[in-house]
């Protein structure tokens, strides 16, 4: 019986925990803790309370107090922990390696902000993020030659890792999303609905989707727009309100549970996600499952995520014209045709799903 850790004190929330969720529920589907011992790591007990018959599972509630803690725990108290549990397999699940002492280590990268130039006047909507985008691509190279394999989502990140670090061992691990909760409307919306569903940084852009409504409501407002912000997360969030509220048929919903924000993809008629910089786009492939419209970034990332999904339209990000005309399609009813295909690099392994991705490294 190998001992497995999988590390994630990290992570509360968002894509991460969405990740996190699946690839646990994965490893309990498959009952892969009948014969393996899995120790999971975690910020908060009380998140991941229906994996307890599973698992052992640790929390360590001081780890999102501050930075100084994270780094106590990844690069110090985890040594000893490691030489205590002696596991076979230590996997990461949230960017950095830990110092550790195992038979086989990998790393989870999926924050994307050493690749993304946020420009300082965008300081004042997150000082934090600001200086993640500046030195986190010196967090991922520390102890970054000690895994067995550094994990990414797409293919265009892994090249800016074997760029950046020169490390041959990356996996592709595309995100298999468990989706078994979106039960896709039947009738038809008088008025047409779309959503943007993100947690509100500069790099996702929401701007470009707020000017694109001004823009389209000179001709047609007979439309909704949903914007999973309040205007209470941080600066960026507060300006985007103080600035659309005005503009009646954008709809600032705050924050959503995975559950609820299910009830919105079955209710819309249409995705947007104009985010210049993602490791994958989560919310692009649990829309994907509904066959409703798309609009998305010309960028790689969307390209990749989107792949052959046919009802979806690529967009400048910045080009609010553009992104209102193709809204405008979508009202009109009218039907995207993406015949845009991604062609897979044989310079990495690939896993498509969660369970090749289990089988290669458990």
């Amino acid at each position: 019986m190998k001992t497995v850790v999988i590390s994630g004190i990290n992570i509360v929330d968002g894509g991460a925990k969405s990740v996190y969720d699946d690839l646990l529920d994965t490893i309990v589907k498959n009952r892969l803790y009948e014969n393996e011992k899995f120790i999971i790591l975690v910020s908060k007990k009380e998140l991941f309370k229906k994996y307890i018959p599973f698992f052992e599972i640790i929390e360590f509630p001081k780890s999102k107090i501050s930075w100084l803690n994270r780094i106590y725990y990844e690069y110090f108290y985890f040594k000893k922990l490691s030489k205590r549990i002696k596991p076979d397999i230590w996997l990461s699940m949230h960017d950095i390696t830990p110092n550790v002492i195992a038979k086989k280590q990998y790393v989870y990268c999926h924050n994307p902000s050493p690749f993304y130039n946020m420009k300082f006047k965008d300081a004042k909507y997150g000082w934090k993020y600001y200086l993640f985008s500046k030195f986190y691509k010196y967090l991922y190279k520390i102890n970054i030659y000690k895994n067995t394999a550094v994990i990414v989502q797409q293919e265009w990140i892994a090249r800016e890792f074997k760029r950046m670090y020169h490390i041959p061992n990356i996996i592709v691990a595309r995100p298999s999303i468990i989706v078994d909760n979106i039960n896709v409307s039947k009738k038809k919306n008088d008025t047409m609905k779309f959503i943007y569903p993100s947690f509100p940084r500069p790099f996702k852009n929401f701007e470009s989707l707020c000017k694109a409504v001004a823009y389209l409501n000179r001709y047609n407002s007979d439309y909704i727009v949903y914007l999973t912000l309040d205007g209470k997360e941080n600066n960026y969030a507060k300006m985007l309100k103080e600035r659309y509220v005005h503009i009646t048929n954008i709809k600032f919903i705050g924050l959503l549970s995975r559950k609820k924000l299910y009830d919105y993809y079955s209710d819309c008629d249409c995705l947007v996600f104009l985010s210049k910089l993602e490791t994958w786009g989560m919310p692009i492939s649990e829309f994907k499952q509904t066959g409703k419209s798309i609009i998305v970034s010309d960028l790689p990332y969307a390209h990749e995520s989107v792949d052959k999904y046919e009802n979806a339209c690529f967009v400048s990000s910045n080009d609010y014209k553009a992104i209102a005309e193709a809204m405008l399609a979508v009202i009109k009813r009218k039907k995207f045709y993406n015949k845009s295909c991604n062609s897979t690099s044989d310079d990495y392994w690939v896993a498509k799903n969660w369970n090749e991705l289990i089988e290669k490294i458990f």
